[in-house]
């Protein structure tokens, strides 16, 4: 599948440029494309960082200050929607959305607002989206594979089967075990080593569930199950550990990461101070606070499922989005 870059410039002027938009727990994120081949160009591309799940687990409502960023920054995608004039859309929440009690009153408000329509998705929906988004990065062999995502507000596991056409999504659990949920929940106890390995059991326990008898856990220690990660926790990892002076996706996406070199990371994040997590050009001062949490929901699938190393996927939602749209267009378009 083609994902790449391609500038406004360069575009047909009767091409259709599809658009999706996935509002998350944490962040809000808009990705523009045309189709090219069996897969697409980008013609253009925002996130921003919303925090619309803040406060959620205590209080079970979208609170008016993470709101009011969710709007703004919805209200920028609207913009840049007309603007490029996008025919085809498809505009999703998920965990926070899905949790919220007074979600209902917040789809009026953006739509009022922004004239967006927002549609709620179910975890499952969701973990589909994120891996048709990811399955061109599944190898071969193993023709067994774990993928997840480690989202804002919750986790998805998907355990897929099959190779090639043949490939298929034989299991997905969605766990609330969120980088923002789990910052809010713990504070100071993951800064502590301590403190740090009672989360990351706890998260365990939690995951555990997904695998049962065993049987994923079996293939991976046997060397007979691949891995593979989507979140901004594992490209952030990928970031530092490749030293970059800027994010830069094109190294990241795609990369394969060891355990080891995972938990080198990870166990350095958890040494340094919020300052020095926020000066590193691929964390900020927003999400500071949050990559160590998610280095324990990431260090409890390791643990449960100790396959060595990981392929590290900057894709996901989005692109799900993105192809199912094309192709069921092209299959309404074929004779």
């Amino acid at each position: 599948m083609l994902i790449k870059q391609k500038s406004l410039q360069g575009r047909e002027s009767d091409e259709i440029i599809y658009g999706a938009l996935d509002l998350g727990t944490n962040n809000c994120r808009l990705l523009l494309a045309v189709p090219a081949g069996d897969g697409f160009q980008v013609v253009d591309a925002f996130s921003r960082m919303t925090r619309l799940g803040e406060g959620l687990g205590n209080s079970d409502i979208l609170c008016p200050a993470a709101i009011d960023r969710t709007l703004a920054a919805l209200t920028f995608c609207a913009h840049k929607l007309k603007r490029r004039q996008v025919r085809r859309l498809r505009a999703v929440a998920t965990e926070a959305c899905r949790r919220a009690a007074n979600c209902g009153d917040f789809l009026v408000q953006v739509k009022a607002e922004t004239g967006l329509t927002l549609e709620i998705i179910t975890s499952h929906e969701e973990a589909c989206l994120a891996m048709a988004g990811c399955a061109p990065l599944l190898t071969v062999e193993p023709a067994d594979a774990l993928v997840f995502d480690i989202g804002g507000g919750s986790t998805e596991l998907i355990r897929v089967g099959g190779t090639g056409d043949q490939r298929r999504i034989l299991q997905v659990l969605s766990v609330p075990l969120g980088v923002v949920t789990m910052a809010e929940r713990f504070g100071e106890q993951l800064h502590d080593p301590d403190g740090h390995e009672r989360v990351v059991a706890s998260a365990a326990d939690q995951l555990r569930s997904f695998d049962p008898d065993h049987s994923l856990s079996d293939l991976a220690r046997s060397g007979r199950l691949q891995m593979l990660g989507t979140s901004g926790t594992v490209t952030t990892l990928a970031g530092i550990h490749l030293d970059l002076a800027r994010y830069d996706r094109a190294q990241v996406d795609g990369l394969t990461m060891s355990f080891a070199t995972i938990e080198a990371v990870s166990d350095k994040l958890l040494h340094s101070s919020f300052e020095q997590r926020a000066r590193h050009p691929c964390i900020g001062r927003e999400r500071a606070d949050l990559v160590v949490a998610g280095c324990a929901i990431l260090a409890a699938i390791c643990r449960l499922w100790p396959t060595g190393h990981l392929r590290v996927a900057d894709r996901g939602v989005r692109e799900g989005i993105l192809l199912s749209m094309m192709r069921a267009d092209r299959a309404e378009k074929s004779p």
